[in-house]
């Protein structure tokens, strides 16, 4: 089975998107976050949502580390697709 690492959520999970090997690290947690920028120093007035990720991975070692990202609302909309799809794959196993 191919993977692509190819998707408009780059660059906000740059790093995170690598070919499949041995388990290099295990996904403990994952908490999420919906926000609004309401404003920026160049902008009065955003009002722009984002979802704001938070991965807790361990390592080989078990060290444990803490990844976070913020997508916008289309880069979420793919990458919940790209989690279906996934799952849909994994019930055929």
């Amino acid at each position: 089975m191919a993977t692509s690492c190819q998707s408009p959520l780059e660059p906000a999970m740059e790093g995170l998107c690598q070919p499949p090997q041995e388990a290099k690290s295990e996904l403990l947690d994952l908490q999420w976050k919906m926000g609004m920028a309401v404003s920026s120093d160049s902008c009065r007035s955003l009002k722009s949502p984002y979802v704001a990720v938070t991965l807790k991975v361990a390592d080989q070692s078990g060290q444990i580390t803490n990844k976070s990202f913020e997508m916008t609302i289309p880069q979420f909309q793919y990458f919940f697709k790209q989690f279906k799809e996934m799952a849909a794959v994994i019930e055929t196993v």
